[in-house]
């Protein structure tokens, strides 16, 4: 493992916790209390946002906070086994603000929702007989789905939406428990099995979870579950796994682009199911091959540079996750980006403060083919103090790896290649939005530039793989296995750390005041 701040080995030492934690440094808490976010250069931009209620941005430190968003993704990645609502249709129990995407008008695709800060992206899908519609956060990192059930007693889920089986006629409940665990609490309850609509023309029967107990963390933000779009198994049947096998796309494939919420109303985020679509990016897609070790969303990064200078950052592991919301590295690695970017300054290796006027995209290098990641992403807004924030974080939140969220995310039109195991960028269409050219546009594959990037093993040996932290049990002593596709071999994974180290972690923690 590569060197690092105590703060952050102890935040990997203690993680117990998968998906998504709240990591609020001050600047994104700044722009919560907001109605309109606030450019670095004291610009208004505004947009209008659907708002149902207040959300609760934490009141934590940013260096606690982020320490443990590092130990939630380690966990996650563990090795073992705005609109003013006007149109929209009233959605009961769900309180928070969301900024609702445009209806798409191509086949197979879903419009990405996000909560006005890009913070957390979502899709509005459809469970069981009634089609009830549920806020499901798309998270590449996660194998397993769920969403509140209408049992749960929780305080986060009496300001969401619930699905159960007064919802639906055709839910049944599959006879298993399953459980997903996180640093303070877990999210747990039963599986069952009910029609799932992503789409307007693709709904299929899908095994997940409806959880009854969920942990606080979740009364921060407006999704009302998880969609798992990683080539993982979890608690869940895997959700690419039956989507294949009903027929409904005819490759394995996925293509999303992320709106940025400063770039107005217009939230033009979607995902494609089945393809790539094509008015959404120009030139040719760069194809890099998913580490074969794995069966996460890994591909090598070849570097990151700043106005044309290389870090030498490159030549490890990237993990792709659209349920990250920024840029986590080793700090040695986050140290040497930073050093190429003028003015970037750190006290404590984790955190760097930058020029608030700096106007230079970061470049990261995948297959010999830079991608650009704007400025407006990857440096925060000042916030009440008039400091601008890198979102490059150094905190080695996956073992000598990097995890990119969507501050890269953002500026790239991303495909998830499951039947080639490859994941593929290309650059965003500037005029997707106006291609008229057809009023009924159709998914088709995407080709590939003749730059093909080969996954290559790094040095460091000791890489973590990415499953999640969960468990599932049968209350009848067995699960049945799903019409199609017999029961996951993984339905019953390691926890947390062994009995021996986990008691080491937490004195250890408990003595540095991490509690």
């Amino acid at each position: 493992m590569r060197s690092g701040s105590l703060l952050t080995r102890l935040a990997l030492c203690t993680s117990s916790v998968h998906a998504f934690y709240p990591f609020t440094p001050k600047w994104l808490k700044d722009l919560e209390e907001k109605t309109g976010l606030d450019s670095r250069d004291d610009g208004a931009v505004t947009y209008g946002i659907r708002r149902h209620g207040s959300s609760q941005p934490s009141t934590e430190p940013s260096s606690k906070v982020a320490a443990r968003e590092a130990g939630r993704l380690a966990q996650k990645y563990r090795t073992g086994d705005g609109h003013d609502g006007s149109d929209v249709a009233k959605r009961s129990g769900n309180k928070y603000s969301v900024m609702e995407a445009e209806d798409p008008d191509t086949s197979k695709t879903a419009g990405i929702d996000q909560d006005g800060t890009d913070y957390s992206y979502f899709i509005e899908v459809r469970l069981g007989s009634e089609k009830k519609a549920m806020y499901m956060l798309i998270d590449t990192g996660a194998g397993s789905s769920w969403v509140m059930g209408t049992d749960c007693s929780s305080k986060a889920c009496a300001l969401h939406s619930s699905f159960g089986s007064d919802d639906s006629d055709t839910y049944k409940d599959a006879g298993q428990d399953f459980s997903v665990a996180y640093g303070t609490g877990e999210v747990k309850g039963e599986l069952f099995t009910d029609t799932i609509c992503v789409t307007d023309d693709i709904c299929f029967d899908y095994r997940m979870g409806a959880a009854n107990d969920t942990s606080d963390d979740f009364e921060h933000f407006a999704f009302d579950g998880i969609l798992g779009l990683s080539m993982d198994s979890g608690s869940s049947d895997n959700f690419l796994d039956v989507l294949s096998d009903s027929g409904d796309i005819d490759a394995n494939v996925f293509g999303i682009s992320l709106h940025r919420a400063t770039d107005g109303d217009d939230n033009d985020g979607a995902i494609t199911f089945g393809g790539a679509d094509r008015t959404r990016y120009k030139g040719d897609i760069t194809y890099v091959d998913v580490d074969p070790s794995t069966t996460s969303w890994v591909i090598q990064l070849d570097d990151v540079s700043c106005d044309g200078k290389g870090s030498g950052a490159g030549g490890v592991a990237s993990y792709i996750d659209t349920g990250t919301t920024f840029v986590f590295g080793p700090p040695d690695l986050v140290k040497a980006v930073h050093a190429v970017v003028p003015g970037a300054e750190s006290d404590d290796g984790t955190s760097y403060t930058v020029p608030c006027d700096l106007d230079m995209p970061l470049t990261f290098i995948f297959g010999g083919t830079g991608f650009d990641v704007s400025p407006r992403d990857w440096i925060s807004p000042k916030d009440s103090d008039g400091v601008c924030t890198s979102n490059i974080y150094g905190q080695e939140a996956v073992q000598g790896a990097w995890l990119l969220g969507d501050t890269f995310l953002k500026n790239v039109y991303a495909v998830f290649d499951a039947d080639e195991k490859r994941i593929g960028f290309a650059a965003r269409s500037d005029d997707a939005e106006d291609d008229d050219s057809s009023s009924s546009k159709t998914v088709t594959p995407a080709p590939a530039t003749p730059t093909t990037g080969t996954y290559a093993p790094t040095s460091t040996a000791d890489r973590t793989g990415s499953s999640e932290a969960e468990t599932t049990t049968s209350s009848e002593g067995g699960g049945d296995s799903s019409p199609d596709k017999p029961a996951s071999a993984g339905t019953s994974l390691t926890l947390g750390l062994s009995e021996l180290a986990l008691p080491v972690c937490l004195a250890a923690a408990a003595a540095f005041g991490l509690f």
